[in-house]
């Protein structure tokens, strides 16, 4: 199996060095997206507000490479306070229509750039 890098041009910038979108086979990993604005900037408002930019932004970058939210097929949370949960929840649920993907959602010490949540997704390729 061979891993490609794919090209995101509407990905943030990377905040270190690592590729934003990876394929391998037909699954799609997306690296965890933090809430970058594209063209530069942050989401510096609450983690509501710093989770909608982190689904907007994946939504995009998915868009960059002809799939959408139905085609994630895991993602993982990373919050800086559990008691966080139900906001972000409430956000990401609005990106969902149906089944939602399978989920990890973990409480850590902190992000980068002081973010307060960290998402990331494996997507899968319908069309081989």
């Amino acid at each position: 199996m061979v891993k490609r890098v794919l090209p995101v041009p509407s990905a943030p910038g990377a905040l270190g060095p690592y590729s934003v979108a990876v394929q391998a086979a037909d699954l799609v990993f997306l690296s965890g997206q933090v809430a970058l604005k594209p063209g530069g900037g942050r989401e510096s408002g609450d983690t509501a507000a710093q989770t909608r930019q982190v689904m907007n932004n994946i939504g995009a970058m998915l868009g960059d490479i002809g799939l959408g939210y139905a085609d994630i097929v895991k993602t993982t949370i990373f919050m800086v306070d559990l008691a966080d949960y139900t906001d972000i929840n409430q956000v990401y649920a609005e990106y969902f229509e149906g089944d939602p993907p399978a989920r990890s959602a973990v409480e850590v010490s902190a992000l980068p750039g002081g973010f307060r949540v960290e998402i990331e997704i494996m997507a899968v390729r319908r069309d081989g």
